[in-house]
């Protein structure tokens, strides 16, 4: 199998390049001539050596993507990647969300947050035949998982000789493929700089997704290391890290028609599921996701005052499940406009009689679709449950006391039998979480998530409940609603897992200890645990199966996609990507053009006295006044705020730095146009569009704003 996936993926037609595609930086050089004749100006052969300028700069943030911007370790990411760190330092006496921070000096700087780290990627290798060595004896899905676990976990322990990397082994093309990725991890990471929130967040949920953007999504942070220049964990004697190469950052900006690239992390795309796959999600699992979202924001935002310490301590939490609501939202209306179904239909008959016109790849691919079809269905036939059961993450007394036990289970074990997530290079970021739950968590939020998802529970058919939650939570039966919130507010009243020091303690307790324990939340995770792990094992064995098939599916896939001239490029797993494309406009719909940039006088025409249009009556003097500095842009008379491009990205992507063609920032892409959302689907050049904060806006806002002379002064700033 790896014989055909390697030839495919370093042997590209040149036909196959446009602006769709998130490349592993080792196709790059394949990719020359295009990109040259683009507008690169760097050698593309530098873009693949992760040791060399500009890969090098480029860093890994948590779920986002960042920059180094200085000879001393300085990062520039967007501020809603920075969101959860600016809410942890926040509180009702100094609310820096709201009003923003700025560090005049290192000693200024705010603590790390308890875990939060950064990685550099260091090297990409192929380990297929490792991770894949003994699946072939392999007689069910669970022996074929815990195969590719086992032979996973064996290289990364091998790769972690040290504290100072992170390794993990990452999944390309559903099974097809593996690489061993090896990072540098930061673990002592400061927040510097963040605008307020009118300018970080400035049109806020109403602008999120849309076009035309105002919005300065950026902040700042620091990775300090030890004296020796090696990573350690916080300390006062910590000094800044010194990175090989740090981004220039320019004056100048781009022009409509510029290249532009940027170098991320993307999370997740689907281009290549089936078309059973594609109409799952879009009818059922995005709108009953988004309704279940929606409902705790409700939830939320009814049991927490505005501006009150438990309100700040949900700001994050209600980010994300709002960004991702009018996503779901998007996802919905864009699969009913765009027919992405009926494509993907016509798509998959279109493979299937190319298989069927030759007897050999019949023969390999014949049935290919079937079995994955009867997987997927597998997978999907307790997907109400499995939705509501799934958003019941967010309550914290559960989840922490589910994975404290489990973690006094899995410390029973030898480490490379523990499960992933409960080794012993895992309990530093155990801890770190439940450090972390203090500024995160309030009494009667959290009950109130639970009860409203328990509540939900309980209205599924008695053949989707599970005997081990209703024994608990008293849920068999006709539902009582009063019962239930009398059951919880003795849980609440009587449980010491609030407090940091119970939960730290617990960290280090048996099972033994556990089961004799008194407190609601623990007993509730002793009682579920053995049910637990049956259905985790049904998981598993269901996961292998797919893992057998699926690359045989992408087999398919490729072989035909090359013998059509198309892009052969994996699907985004938040592996480090390049994309590339040019600034440009759009047409969002019939009779209108979008311009592709934004400037300070189109914020203050939405500016009003109330959030998310806030802007601070000094910012709308400013732009009165016309103070532009060196950032005016003279094909736009103004400072560009934000601009378009046509290159490829998705979530992971946000905080990734837009460079120009010989690598200098011009920005930073932090969002998609409303149509471009199902691209993570289907890529449609013509409205598929990345949104990015204007380097020049950037410079603008700490020059004039907020005065930040000294980071300007620390990064090297170009013309």
């Amino acid at each position: 199998m790896k014989s055909w996936l390697t030839a495919a993926m370093v042997v590209l037609p040149l036909t196959a390049m446009a602006d769709e595609g998130m490349w592993q930086p080792y196709q790059i050089p394949a990719l020359e001539d295009k990109l040259t004749e683009m507008g690169l100006e760097i050698d593309a052969k530098t873009m693949s050596d992760l040791g060399a300028f500009p890969m090098n700069a480029i860093i890994n943030f948590g779920g986002c993507t960042a920059s180094f911007v200085s000879p001393d370790g300085l990062v520039v990411t967007n501020h809603h990647c920075g969101y959860g760190a600016i809410q942890y330092h926040s509180t009702p006496e100094d609310n820096i969300l709201e009003n923003g921070f700025l560090a005049k000096t290192k000693a200024e700087e705010k603590e790390p947050v308890p875990g939060y780290k950064i990685w550099a990627t260091e090297s990409m290798v192929d380990v297929t035949d490792k991770v894949l060595a003994g699946t072939q004896g392999a007689d069910n899905g669970e022996a074929y998982y815990s195969t590719i676990e086992t032979n996973t976990k064996a290289l990364v322990a091998e790769c972690e000789v040290s504290k100072d990397y992170r390794c993990d082994v990452y999944n390309f093309h559903r099974g097809a493929q593996y690489f061993l990725i090896k990072e540098l991890e930061i673990r002592d990471v400061r927040l510097v700089y963040t605008p307020s929130m009118s300018v970080g967040k400035y049109g806020g949920d109403i602008d999120n997704w849309m076009w035309p953007r105002h919005t300065g999504d950026f902040s700042f942070f620091r990775a300090y290391v030890g004296k020796d220049g090696r990573p350690a964990d916080y300390s006062e004697d910590n000094v800044p890290f010194q990175p090989e190469r740090f981004l220039k950052v320019s004056a100048k900006g781009v022009e409509n028609g510029d290249f532009v690239m940027v170098a991320g992390y993307p999370g997740r795309t689907n281009r290549y599921r089936t078309a059973e796959e594609v109409q799952t999600y879009f009818e059922a699992i995005y709108p009953k996701s988004k309704v279940a979202r929606e409902a705790i924001i409700d939830l939320i935002k009814s049991t927490s005052a505005d501006g009150s310490e438990a309100r700040i301590k949900y700001e994050s939490t209600l980010a994300s499940l709002a960004n991702y609501a009018k996503n779901f939202q998007s996802m919905i209306e864009g699969y009913a406009k765009t027919g992405i179904l009926a494509k993907k239909q016509g798509e998959e008959k279109a493979l299937l009689d190319w298989i069927n016109s030759d007897s050999k790849r019949a023969k390999q691919y014949g049935d290919v679709i079937n079995q994955l079809n009867a997987l997927i269905e597998e997978d999907h036939a307790h997907l109400d449950r499995d939705i509501i059961l799934g958003y019941l993450r967010y309550n914290q007394m559960t989840s922490i006391a589910a994975r404290l036990y489990r973690l006094s289970q899995e410390k029973q074990k030898p480490d490379l039998e523990r499960e992933p997530g409960y080794q012993e290079r895992d309990w530093d970021g155990i801890k770190a979480a439940m450090q972390r739950v203090d500024r995160r968590y309030d009494v009667e939020v959290d009950k109130a998530i639970l009860a409203l998802q328990l509540g939900q529970y309980a209205q599924l058919p008695a053949s989707e409940h599970l005997e081990d939650l209703d024994r608990v939570f008293g849920l068999s039966g006709k539902f009582d609603a009063e019962a239930l919130s009398s059951k919880l507010d003795a849980m609440y009243a009587t449980t010491d897992l609030g407090k940091a020091d119970t939960r730290l303690a617990w960290l280090d307790k048996t099972p033994e200890e556990f089961q004799a324990s008194n407190d609601p939340f623990i007993r509730y995770a002793v009682a579920t645990y053995d049910a637990k792990m049956k259905r985790e094992k049904q998981a598993k064995d269901l996961s292998g199966r797919l893992l057998q098939v699926r690359p045989d599916y992408m087999g398919a896939i490729i072989a035909y996609n090359e013998s059509l001239g198309l892009p052969v490029y994996a699907d985004a797993n938040s592996s480090l990507r390049l994309t590339f494309g040019s600034v440009v406009p759009y047409s969002p719909q019939d009779g209108l053009v979008a311009v592709p940039f934004t400037t300070l006088e189109g914020l203050a025409a939405k500016a009003s006295d109330e959030a998310p249009f806030d802007a601070s009556a000094k910012q709308l003097q400013l732009i009165n006044d016309k103070v532009y500095g060196p950032y005016k842009q003279e094909s736009l008379g103004s400072v560009p705020v934000n601009f378009l491009s046509n290159l490829d990205s998705t979530g992971g992507n946000s905080g990734s730095p837009t460079m120009n063609g010989r690598g200098e920032l011009v920005g930073l892409l932090f969002d998609g146009v409303y149509e471009s959302i199902t691209a993570d689907w289907s890529y449609n050049n013509e409205l598929s569009r990345s949104i990015h904060v204007d380097s020049r806006y950037m410079l603008w806002v700490m020059k004039y704003l907020d005065g930040a002379d000294n980071l300007l002064a620390e990064m090297e700033v170009v013309k």
